[in-house]
């Protein structure tokens, strides 16, 4: 990029105005390519005149900007007059063009102002807007007033309750801060929101082997729970069986995000065994999809199919606060009264329940467990939990796929059990 320091900065600045101004233009005329040009205010030609003519004006005066606000008065007075004669003679009610020919104007402003990624990000953020109209139509189709809601929750949470709480810990009796246990529901529903939101909106259509990948994002046991009852009813069962297993992976991969964001040193330690473990998953899951299935089954129709909760709901979030302060507490009597050897021990219990408060709590523990402990106990918690997962499938599924889940779990858990076995021997 040193040939860059070459070129004289207007000449770049006016390149950027000229290119931008000129693209907004070719996306207007593709997009009215099949309309009568009459309706439209301009095209191509037009909003590079309003690039090049913002650009002017603009280092008419940089200081002050009287011209170049002058400019934008008058053309956004001359895109009204166009508006209403729109209106007038064709009934015509859309303002999108008009509104991306003030947002054309805009731009010299913004390259001699801002960053070139930000000028780059408005380019992007306006072309892909006004190209997205039908997704946004079949976006708004398929949510309901529920959704809109769930999203305004999460917002809350996030933004709005969560930098209000204080990082004190509540008392010392108990060892948790309400800031600390709120951003944990806030990481863990994010987590499973964003899951919910691809499931629903991107992929509401997808295979089950897609259903189990993204289920394990938002629950394992959930989507292990949901997979196993349905094929049951009549789903083929090689495929469940790959779905299953492949959510089992993402649960390694989900609390190793879950690491990295609240405790990055003891997720580097986590790291080659839980990539180990999900790799052991996909291959498991892998090796089911290609088995033929010995009995073919019809596949259940779609409207007895499951799907998960949505994850930012008020009782799923009280739940989920009551568990973590209860691990909290159960967490600390046991470090203080039996150590480290009694929170590798707990570890197994906790793994038949919830297991992320008790992870969560692991995670945000400062210099008060020791970090090969902790590694130790999440280990544990997933194996138990694996074993549990695997009475849920086997119990819930059909006899034809029994033996294979508990086959596939059986190697899970010891793959884990070995590794847990080499960490504490290490």
């Amino acid at each position: 990029m040193e040939f860059l320091k070459y070129i004289p900065a207007e000449f770049i600045n006016f390149s950027l105005v000229l290119i931008f101004s000129l693209l907004i233009g070719l996306e207007q005329r593709r997009h009215h390519i099949n309309e009568d040009e009459d309706l439209l205010f301009g095209t191509d030609r037009t909003f590079t005149f309003i690039g090049l003519l913002a650009y002017v004006l603009f280092i008419a005066d940089p200081h002050t900007y009287i011209p170049f606000l002058i400019g934008f008065v008058l053309i956004g007075f001359l895109l009204g007059i166009q508006y209403f004669h729109k209106i007038s003679q064709h009934g015509k009610y859309g303002l999108t063009s008009t509104m991306l020919a003030l947002s054309t104007y805009c731009i010299p402003i913004m390259v001699f102002t801002q960053p070139v990624w930000l000028v780059l990000a408005f380019i992007v953020s306006l072309l892909l807007l006004t190209e997205m109209k039908s997704n946004f139509i079949t976006l708004s189709q398929k949510a309901s007033e529920e959704e809109f809601i769930t999203l305004a929750k999460f917002i809350a949470f996030a933004g709005v309750i969560l930098p209000l709480l204080p990082e004190a810990n509540i008392s010392e009796k108990i060892p948790i801060s309400p800031y600390h246990l709120w951003l944990s529901i806030v990481v863990v529903s994010g987590i499973s929101y964003a899951s919910y939101l691809l499931k629903k909106f991107v992929f509401p259509d997808s295979g089950i082997f897609l259903t189990g990948l993204l289920g394990g994002i938002y629950s394992s046991t959930a989507t292990t729970v949901i997979l196993a009852r349905q094929e049951k009813q009549g789903l083929a069962g090689p495929e469940t069986v790959s779905a299953i297993m492949i959510a089992n992976g993402m649960m390694y991969l989900r609390i190793l995000c879950l690491a990295f964001i609240f405790n990055p040193s003891l997720a580097i330690q986590l790291s080659i065994p839980f990539l180990l473990m999900f790799l052991i998953a996909f291959a498991l899951s892998r090796y089911a999809s290609v088995k033929k299935p010995e009995i073919k089954v019809a596949e259940i129709p779609e409207s007895k199919t499951e799907s998960p909760k949505n994850p930012l709901e008020i009782k799923t979030a009280a739940i989920f606060g009551v568990l973590f302060v209860v691990f909290a507490l159960i967490t600390d009597f046991v470090a203080k009264s039996y150590g480290s050897g009694g929170i590798t021990g707990l570890a197994f219990v906790v793994g038949v329940t919830d297991i992320d408060p008790f992870l969560l709590n692991l995670l945000q523990q400062k210099a008060v467990i020791a970090q090969l402990t902790i590694v130790l106990a999440i280990l544990n918690a997933t194996n138990s939990n694996n074993l549990l997962k695997m009475i849920y499938a086997g119990t819930l599924s059909s006899k034809n796929i029994r033996r294979s889940l508990i086959i596939n779990f059986s190697i899970l858990i010891a793959a884990g059990l070995l590794l847990s076995l080499l960490f504490y021997l290490l």
